[in-house]
């Protein structure tokens, strides 16, 4: 039991979390199982590496739906927050679907931080 405790002080003591590993791990709990970060790894979703000024359904080899691939969304901070937020209110009839939403804030933040910095 006394080690225990002594790991928890030792974490409780420890550097927060990187904004950039709360981000990583905010995708991972919510994105990853559809989408991955890596150049050309499409899944159920396309990848979303380099997704920052690019546009909407525009990745090589993957199907999008009509709605996002005719739409005239370009990824940014602002717009990837929206879709994070509520897809239908961006891309009315997207196929994200079972995804519905994340409405905390702080979550889509480090979402989207994440994404951003995941453009090399």
């Amino acid at each position: 039991m006394q080690k225990f405790l002594t790991a928890l002080i030792v974490l409780a003591a420890s550097p927060a979390m990187s904004q950039d590993a709360s981000g990583e791990v905010e995708f991972n709990n919510h994105c990853r199982t559809c989408h991955s970060v890596e150049e050309g790894d499409n899944r159920m979703g396309p990848t979303l590496h380099a997704v920052i000024d690019r546009k909407a359904g525009s990745v090589p080899g993957y199907g999008y739906s009509d709605a996002m691939a005719g739409s005239d969304v370009v990824w940014d901070a602002e717009t990837l927050d929206a879709f994070i937020e509520a897809p239908d209110a961006v891309v009315p009839g997207n196929a994200m679907k079972p995804y519905s939403e994340i409405t905390d804030p702080k979550v889509r933040e480090l979402i989207v931080s994440y994404l951003s910095e995941t453009e090399v």
